[in-house]
């Protein structure tokens, strides 16, 4: 077995949403795992509950004492609408509505920068019915360009990930929203290696090497081409050791992170299996 000493393993509490997140870390740092993708959710650090700087605190004092270190996370299904999933989006076509979600991420921005985190991510959204594509484009870099400047003033890049179904799907968007952009430093990509498999043309591993002038934030489980299904190591289609030599080969130094969100209820048991899967593969032991 050939490991990859650059890889650094950290596990979603969106896959920990039964754990209280004291207990999440606690048993993240004992399976040696490096660090922990964290989103922001009324179980997990509330963006919105009272006293965010104080609970903030307590938490970079948590991970710091377990020896973990974090990405922040802003794909809580409900946490802004309790009656639509991850809305309102960046496209919405409300202004107050994309100006909600704008602050979220800058609150996210506020929040990794206080941890420590290396990466604060997010994804576009779906187009709403009815929206032209150049439309959604605009109206997706306007609601970015505040956070890309609390990015900067913090030093803390977003990073954005393309998702199946969204406006921004695929590495080829993530170029074009770049582009369109300016090419801005803050702006890095969150690569999720099942999503590659999923539906980009070129296999895993190539998209790995292609992606590495801006990865900032990485997740990683298995997956089935052409079915949007976050799956358990193994449960997919996808030759694990050919990724795990790529990104090691990158130089990436943040997070590779296992994203099961819909595996709650057996999160402890599939945090150990996929530490264990992803060393056997040839990831590092901590």
């Amino acid at each position: 077995m050939i490991t990859h000493s650059g890889l650094r393993l950290g596990y979603g509490t969106n896959g920990l949403t039964d754990l209280r997140l004291d207990d999440a870390l606690a048993l993240l740092a004992d399976l040696g795992y490096d660090g922990v993708g964290l989103t922001l959710d009324h179980m997990h650090l509330d963006p919105l509950a009272p006293d965010l700087a104080a609970r903030t605190a307590h938490v970079a004092r948590r991970l710091h004492d377990l020896g973990l270190t974090a990405t922040v996370e802003t794909g809580a299904r409900y946490v802004l609408d309790a009656r639509r999933k991850h809305g309102p989006s960046l496209l919405d076509p409300e202004p107050d509505a994309r100006a909600a979600r704008t602050r979220l991420l800058i609150t996210a921005v506020r929040v990794a920068a206080d941890l420590g985190a290396h990466a604060v991510h997010c994804f576009s959204g779906i187009t709403p019915s009815g929206t032209d594509p150049d439309t959604a484009w605009k109206r997706l870099e306007e609601a970015l360009l505040p956070v890309l400047d609390a990015a900067a003033a913090v030093g803390v890049p977003v990073a954005i990930e393309p998702e199946p179904g969204h406006l921004l799907a695929t590495l080829a968007d993530f170029h074009h929203l770049r582009t369109g952009l300016g090419n801005p430093a803050p702006l890095g990509l969150t690569l999720d290696i099942g999503h590659c498999q999923c539906l980009e043309p070129a296999p895993p591993a190539d998209c790995v090497r292609e992606a590495a002038p801006w990865l900032r934030h990485v997740q990683i489980e298995d997956m089935r081409r052409g079915v949007h299904e976050h799956l358990p190591f193994g449960d997919g289609e996808i030759d694990f050791p050919p990724v795990l030599e790529a990104l090691a080969a990158t130089g990436y130094q943040g997070l590779t992170v296992v994203e099961l969100p819909r595996h709650s209820h057996a999160g402890p048991g599939l945090a150990r299996t996929s530490i264990e899967f992803l060393r056997a593969k040839g990831a590092p032991a901590s």
